[in-house]
């Protein structure tokens, strides 16, 4: 075991948090941020006091003390080309979902930490959620007996909901069912998803947006286990962010249901109505205490690290998870059910659907010809 440093790639609502438990971890000797936004900088600069802060991430990557970089800028597209950028540099990586925007940039991104012996991993928080984590633990435990099916809806307020769809061209499928798409992978393991259906539902967003209202989502596994996610951010105002989801975890022996609802707090007043404090899926700090599992998340990785640790989500998982919700859009898309692994023509096609760029389709049907 050993103190590292560590380097911030924008300090947002999540790299803020992951910037504040770095600050106060005893394992991060250094920190330093990057963070276009000159208000904000000073506002995290006042908060960690960091060892250096600066407007422009190549200054963190050039530090040869740097151990570990932590890519939390948006917008998304933004996340392959720093996670690139931050492991030629020789650096460890976390890097906020998705792993990228196409299957090839997620291959070129495992391999070269693969070559390089880097610890890589993928910001899907929701496996450091206690709920979450005993759902993994009962099906590994055989509390459940065999596992049958499974469900979860999650849905998230429409003010967040137009934020996130109105900055890159991804479903929820993309950006909200992706969370359970992966919790619930990583609970079936090591079973393969091989069917995809989806549909999707345009009322509410599709003019300010052109981003479907939520997808719901049926995976058929190998072995003939199926699970559905439903995902959609339309529901009315709250704050802070309101977020509720929902598991049903069926097996030849038990049921095991989770609310994660954040019903439990509710907070009325007379000024502001009903308002759900602790509800947002990053978490907030609460006094003392931090109320949410992205903490527990960055604390993992610091350690991963650290004490040379393996990471708990790889980059072959993170893959798995993009490449079915590309299936997901494209079924919605066709409405019709999607093999995986992906075609050549299938994966071109959702693409499209991206609008990424036809010669990057063109590498990318090579590389899983």
């Amino acid at each position: 075991m050993k103190q590292i440093n560590v380097g911030i790639i924008g300090t947002g609502w999540c790299g803020g948090i992951r910037a504040n438990t770095c600050a106060t971890n005893p394992l991060v000797k250094e920190l330093h941020i990057a963070e276009t936004r000159p208000e904000r900088l000073a506002e995290i600069v006042e908060q960690t006091s960091p060892s250096s802060a600066t407007d422009n991430y190549k200054d963190l990557l050039a530090n040869p003390d740097i151990d570990a970089i932590i890519v939390s800028a948006t917008p998304e597209p933004l996340h392959y080309p720093m996670a690139l950028e931050s492991m030629q540099a020789g650096k460890h990586v976390f890097l906020e979902k998705p792993i990228a925007l196409t299957l090839d940039e997620a291959d070129e991104l495992a391999a070269l930490a693969n070559e390089r012996n880097l610890k890589f991993t993928i910001g899907y928080s929701q496996r450091f959620n206690p709920k979450f984590a005993y759902v993994k633990q009962s099906v590994e435990d055989g509390s459940l007996g065999e596992p049958v099916s499974a469900m979860v809806s999650r849905h998230i307020t429409r003010n967040l909901g137009k934020k996130i769809s109105g900055r890159t061209k991804l479903s929820p499928a993309a950006m909200e069912a992706t969370h359970d798409i992966d919790f619930i992978l990583w609970c079936l393991e090591p079973r393969l998803p091989k069917r995809v259906y989806c549909q999707s539902v345009y009322k509410v967003m599709k003019k300010t947006c052109d981003a479907p209202d939520c997808s719901w989502i049926t995976v058929t596994m190998d072995d003939g286990v199926v699970f559905t996610i439903g995902a959609g951010w339309i529901l009315p105002p709250s704050y802070p962010n309101f977020s509720s989801t929902n598991v049903e975890f069926v097996g030849s022996e038990g049921v095991l249901l989770v609310d994660n609802s954040h019903r439990d707090v509710v907070l009325s007043t007379m000024s502001d109505g009903i308002m759900f404090p602790m509800s947002t899926m990053p978490g907030e700090q609460v006094g003392h205490v931090f109320a949410g599992a992205m903490h527990n998340e960055t604390v993992h990785f610091i350690e991963a690290v650290a004490c040379d640790r393996d990471v708990m989500v790889t980059a072959k998982q993170a893959r798995q998870v993009m490449e079915v919700y590309l299936a997901a859009d494209l079924s919605a898309h066709r409405d019709q059910p999607i093999s995986l692994p992906l075609s050549a023509e299938d994966i071109k096609a959702s693409l499209a659907l991206s609008e990424i760029e036809p010669q990057q389709a063109e590498i990318l049907s090579v590389s899983n010809g």
